[in-house]
Order: structure tokens, then sequence, then C-alpha cells
């Protein structure tokens, strides 16, 4: 007969198994072992974080040598941090549905003489493509604003979550079309501006509406189209005729939807290299 255990004493929890019962997964550690813990003042994994350390501890080195160090490693972490931010932007972009043009615009001209309209996205229809997705991979953005004499720009900041961000610009005037008053004109101005910014970042294009039934399938680019891509040619420095023998586009405004995709892509690839200092002619 098993004789109980003294009151207050350790269960011998071995003797609880049952006879050819394997132990417990906590239990196979081998006898004296003990879980690894990081010895107290243990050595970073990092080269440069030990270079640190140990000028850091060696009163010999001089505050000089000590910043060159911190220069190094501020670099360093910052190539990681702008790796990560291109390698989230990729997983994102690669996650967008696709940006519908819904919204109609359609107003007489002041002077009698005709009548625009056109299709566009809003600034929420974008955001309610992107913003899921962006968040999910540690992106966010923001816009800021300014306004000098007749110019109003607009900034878009793509910030990564391990602290990386980019910017882009755009620049425009107010937009007086329609019945707008001075007010309107500005904040249409500043929507249109953060639009385009989102989307330069992001190098994204909006698709076709849906209701456009009847279409060709390669339909001619729309103004607001023909006005995004003559930006990025400015800010791209491009030569114009180069770029349309590229397309194969006798001109921007007769640009098919497959060139626009194309040009864009394009365009925002030499932005990229520009911003950081690879581009060619």
């Amino acid at each position: 007969m098993r004789r109980p255990n003294p009151p207050n004493s350790p269960i011998d929890e071995a003797s609880e198994r049952p006879a050819g019962a394997s132990p417990a997964t906590a239990e196979l550690v081998p006898a004296g072992a003990a879980p690894h813990v990081a010895p107290a003042g243990a050595q970073p994994s990092d080269p440069i974080l030990l270079m640190i350390a140990n000028a850091a501890r060696d009163p010999a080195v001089d505050i000089e040598k000590f910043e060159r160090l911190m220069s190094l490693r501020e670099r360093a972490s910052l190539a990681d941090a702008r790796r990560a931010f291109y390698a989230a932007l990729a997983r994102a972009k690669g996650e967008f549905g696709p940006i519908l043009k819904t919204r109609q615009v359609d107003y007489p001209h002041k002077d009698g003489g005709g009548r625009t309209s056109y299709r566009y996205e809003e600034l929420a229809d974008v955001g309610a493509v992107v913003d899921p997705v962006l968040s999910k991979h540690g992106l966010s953005y923001r816009h800021k604003s300014t306004q000098e004499g007749g110019k109003i720009r607009v900034t878009c900041i793509l910030s990564h979550e391990d602290g990386y961000s980019e910017e882009n610009s755009l620049e425009g005037v107010e937009d007086k079309s329609g019945m707008k008053n001075p007010n309107q004109s500005i904040a249409s101005t500043v929507t249109y501006l953060q639009r385009y910014t989102l989307k330069e970042g992001l190098g994204i294009g909006a698709g076709r509406d849906d209701d456009a039934a009847g279409a060709p399938d390669d339909p001619v680019i729309e103004p607001d189209d023909v006005a995004y891509i003559e930006q990025l040619i400015r800010d791209t420095e491009t030569e114009l005729a180069k770029f349309l023998e590229f397309i194969r586009a006798p001109s921007i405004a007769e640009m098919r939807m497959s060139q626009f995709k194309i040009g864009v892509a394009r365009l925002n690839d030499k932005k990229r290299k520009v911003a950081g200092g690879t581009a060619t002619a």
C-alpha cells in the first residue's frame, strides 16, 4: 500500500505517473539543466553596437571616434528601416483592390461655351481601398499643405512603423471651375493634390468606372489622368518626345489607359531612383 505524503511535503510527481508513461514535455530536461537566460551585461549581437559598447568603456577612445561610430550605427539603422519600408510597401501593393472612378463632374462653362464632364475617384474612395492594407503592413500617411500667392502646395508623407518615411509634393492653383466660391476653390485644389500625391507615393492609379457600359477595353485617359502624368514628367525632368516614343502614344491627351499605366510605372520608378541618386538620363 502506498503511503500518503506527509503534510506540507513536496509531491513526487514522477511517482504519480502510471508505470511506462512518458514524461511531460516540460520534464524532458537533462538533470541539472536550467533555462537559457542571457547573463547580465551580455554583449550585443550587433557588431556596430559591440564596437560602440567597447568604445564607451575605453577611456582612451576620443569623442570624435565615438561620434563616428554613432554616425555609422545611425546610417545602418536608416538602411534597415528603408529596406523594411520598401518591403512593406511592396507587400501592400500586392493586396490593393481596384479604385473605381465613380464620381461624376458635369457643369457648364461660365462663358456658355460648352460643358465639362468626366468621372473621378475621391480621396475617400482611395482611402477606403488602401487604408486597411497599409495599416496591416505598418504603413500610414498624412498630408501637409502651404499656400503662397496663387500657388497651393500639398505634400504627402508616407511612413513605416520602423521610422522611415518618404515625401512627395505637388503644386496647383485654385480650382475656379464651375460655380465654386473662393474657399471651395481652394478646398477643391487641396483635395485634388492630396489624392494625387497619395496615389503617386503608393504608385497606384484608378480603374475605370463600373457603369461605362459599351466603352472600349482600352479607353483614352481622362483630364485628371493627363494632369497627373504631366506633373510626373515635370518632377522627373523627363523629355516628353522620348517618353511618348517609349509608350508609343502621339500625345499625352491621346494616351490609352494601358499606355498610361506603363508610363506611370516608368515615371514613378525614375522618381524613386532620382531620390536615391541612382537615376540615369
